[in-house]
């Protein structure tokens, strides 16, 4: 993944995004949601965000990703756009790297 001026990193097809290691991603039963727990506090994920952040694992393109959750909900379309814009997201919150 190539750094961008902000200090976030430029997602493509072929990225591997990873966690951040200041973030631990987990279910939280209590929350009844995904949520990104951090020295400082917690962020609750949307349905959504968590889905796509449970298939982040250094291990998976984002091509991957996409087709896994498109896979997933297949009445709702082409979701690249959404999952790219998350993903961007994500990056310039510091949340992957």
């Amino acid at each position: 993944m190539n750094d961008s001026p902000q200090g976030s990193v430029e997602i493509t097809l072929a990225t591997v995004p990873s966690l951040n290691k200041m973030f631990r991603f987990q279910w939280e039963k209590a929350q009844d949601c995904y949520v990104l727990l951090y020295p400082e506090g917690m962020i609750q994920l949307n349905g959504p965000a968590g889905e796509i952040l449970s298939l982040v694992n250094g291990v998976r393109t984002v091509s991957c990703i996409i087709e896994a959750i498109e896979a997933k909900f297949p009445d709702a379309g082409s979701l690249s756009a959404d999952i790219f814009e998350f993903l961007n997201d994500a990056s310039a919150q510091g949340w992957l790297k």
